[in-house]
């Protein structure tokens, strides 16, 4: 019988090349999304690439009718689902600080409605997009899951809380298994070239402002901050490839199938820091193209430098990930340069 996971946000960046591992892997998902930042166009080419349909449906996490409904549907085909992967989310920091209340009706809101369906449904096993974020200003580092967590902006905070809601909600049902992914800075695209990240607007993260700079698209790249207490003054990031991260959802939905009952965290992380600087030396490196750039002052919120401790994910999961900074920006500029308009 195949196995079914409801996946909210499933159209997004991550959720898209998501997709595409668990088709790979023998899984039948089920995509909610609200095209918030995405559209129809990515599931048609999850569908191409994979040679697989996608059933899926638009509608937001926080309308509790289509969450009951997407329950029905799968048990209606014979494979109810097993367990939520749950994307979907506002995620960009600045916009955060500028529209706290958005993040907190969409990330924390949204989630309590999602887990309300969930019990109706019976569904008892969840894997949740966290973020490294959760974590704040450093007290050491390597972060590892046992560091404190003290996020310095609403984005981070809304993590935070779905993360202690879900270990209340495991604690309520002993039957009940939470698996919070802690990602670090994932970038590049699959390397077909055919999906990818693909902004509304002015990007908010730093990896596709790169590439629409080297495409032509935007004069220069902006850089917030070049005094930071870092080599070269520019802000520290471990970045790891969209595929890779990918993967690592495959791999919890497994963990979270076949491990005890209970509520986990885990990094997704290379375990290396790169600036923002040697990011841009790399993809001019990698692609041959010139990106130019100004400094700027520091952006509301970053902190300086964040990198994982990925050895729990490696050893509980069997997670790990395995491509190159020069993999990333390769695979990301093959997706920017043969869809420069993204999505169309």
């Amino acid at each position: 019988m195949k196995t079914s996971v409801l996946v909210t946000g499933g159209a997004g960046y991550i959720g898209s090349h998501t997709l595409v591992e668990f088709l790979a892997a023998g899984y039948h998902p089920i995509v909610l999304d609200n095209f918030c930042n995405s559209s129809p166009g990515v599931l048609r080419r999850v569908e191409a690439l994979t040679g697989r349909s996608v059933t899926w449906r638009e509608g937001d996490v926080r309308d509790a009718s289509v969450l009951d409904a997407l329950f029905s549907l799968a048990r209606e085909q014979g494979a109810p689902v097993e367990c939520v992967v749950h994307f979907a989310g506002l995620k960009a920091v600045g916009e955060s600080v500028a529209k706290p209340l958005d993040y907190y009706d969409n990330n924390v809101y949204g989630s309590i409605v999602l887990l309300q369906a969930m019990e109706r449904a019976q569904v008892r096993r969840i894997v949740f997009s966290s973020s490294a974020t959760v974590y704040g200003e450093p007290r050491s580092l390597p972060y590892t899951e046992d560091h404190p967590l003290a996020p310095t902006n609403p984005y981070g905070r809304t993590k935070a809380m779905v993360e202690a809601m879900l270990a209340d909600w495991c604690a309520a049902d002993p039957g009940r298994t939470a698996v919070n992914l802690r990602y670090f800075n994932p970038i590049g695209a699959h390397a077909s070239g055919q999906i990818g990240e693909s902004p509304r607007g002015t990007p908010n993260n730093l990896f596709p402002y790169i590439t629409q700079v080297a495409i032509g698209k935007r004069e220069k790249l902006l850089v917030f901050g070049n005094d930071y207490p870092t080599p070269d003054g520019t802000g520290v990031r471990d970045y790891l490839h969209v595929s890779d991260l990918a993967d690592g959802h495959v791999k919890a939905v497994e963990y979270a199938r076949r491990a005890r009952p209970g509520c986990f965290a885990f990094n997704l992380g290379t375990g290396r820091g790169t600036s923002v600087l040697e990011l841009v030396k790399a993809f001019e490196s990698t692609t041959g193209r010139t990106v130019p750039y100004e400094i700027l002052g520091r952006r509301p919120g970053d902190v300086a430098q964040m990198w994982a401790d990925p050895s729990a994910a490696n050893e509980l999961l069997g997670w790990r990930a395995s491509r190159s900074i020069e993999d990333m920006c390769r695979d990301g500029w093959r997706w920017q340069s043969q869809n420069p308009d993204g999505y169309v």
